[in-house]
């Protein structure tokens, strides 16, 4: 559209549907016309909202509900040949029933928020059919200053990934980091299913977090994600796509969200269900991603080093043994 007409119209943007809405749509409008269509009594096939969800979190990936349509068909087409087939008058589809319906299982569900990893963070994107889990990976061995980018990645996110590697040199001393890692450390960033194109800078606190944990061997704490944009004075930006990222935590078993301050405001408009599962953190700069993101560390005495010197008091009601643990 031409930029002089453009400016004279209204421009109305349609999110995505949400979970809670898909189930609410399959129930009262999409499996009543296909019970009709598939010439099946409404006694005759019972699917509760757990398998509905089941449909919509592990057979399509979409922002409609087209994909949705033709999943349930095909669990009306199995309904048809089993009533014929057999002598049984209701069939009761269940979610162990799912994978003998629909075939495999073409979304599994995300595996990597449920332990503590160090260089890998779950970072949110978005795309064209809602939200996704972004997985970002860093790893950091000797050598000789290098930056390699990997995952077929747009100049937007490799820039941002310069600006996350700038940020972490400027603060080495105060996070711990060697004051000469960018000459004697290769960095790799690769984020993983490379035939995907990736692009944006909302990436940037899941790189810098990343970096950060490779180079200091601090692993990321379990059942994290995160979103914002990064500077090179440390500030987290605001980011678009909040309602669908949020979906997409939810839906791969992610319980903490890190969300720049600036989109504190978008909350309102995600999904009440969204909200109840989700702990959302607005963060401001990236030292308090990483205070939330990054696991303690554990200083440990050696069997050789002295305690230190106590109050006799405190020496009398914990013991040796408890000090030193």
């Amino acid at each position: 559209i031409p930029r002089p007409l453009l400016d004279r119209m209204e421009v109305i943007q349609l999110s995505s549907y949400t979970d809670e809405e898909k189930v609410q749509i399959a129930r009262c409008h999409l499996l009543p016309k296909l019970l009709v269509e598939h010439g099946l009594k409404k006694s005759a096939l019972r699917m509760d909202d757990g398998v509905l969800r089941a449909v919509i979190r592990d057979y399509t990936r979409e922002s409609g509900v087209r994909k949705l349509e033709r999943r349930l068909a095909a669990i009306c087409r199995k309904a048809d040949m089993r009533l014929l087939a057999g002598d049984v008058k209701r069939i009761t589809v269940t979610e162990k029933d799912l994978p003998k319906l629909l075939d495999c299982q073409p979304y599994p569900p995300a595996l990597c928020t449920e332990r503590e990893e160090i260089g890998v963070v779950n970072g949110l994107a978005w795309t064209e059919n809602g939200g996704e889990i972004l997985e970002v990976e860093v790893l950091a061995c000797d050598g000789t200053g290098k930056l390699e980018l990997t995952g077929n990645l747009g100049d937007v996110m490799k820039e941002s990934a310069q600006a996350a590697l700038s940020c972490l040199r400027s603060r080495a001393a105060v996070l711990g980091i060697e004051p000469n890692f960018w000459k004697e450390k290769d960095i790799h960033v690769h984020f993983p299913e490379g035939a995907v194109p990736k692009d944006g800078p909302s990436a940037g606190i899941a790189v810098t977090t990343a970096m950060l944990s490779a180079l200091t061997d601090r692993k990321i704490r379990a059942g994290i994600a995160m979103t914002g944009e990064v500077t090179l004075r440390g500030r987290v930006l605001p980011i678009g796509g909040l309602k669908e990222k949020s979906m997409a935590a939810m839906r791969n078993g992610v319980g903490t969200v890190l969300i720049p301050k600036d989109n504190e405001r978008d909350l309102e408009e995600i999904d009440q269900t969204v909200r109840a599962a989700l702990r959302f953190v607005p963060v401001g700069t990236v030292d308090e991603v990483f205070a939330a993101a990054l696991c303690p560390v554990k200083a440990l005495l050696r069997e050789e080093e002295p305690l230190p010197s106590l109050p006799p008091i405190v020496r009398e009601q914990s013991g040796e043994a408890a000090l030193r643990q």
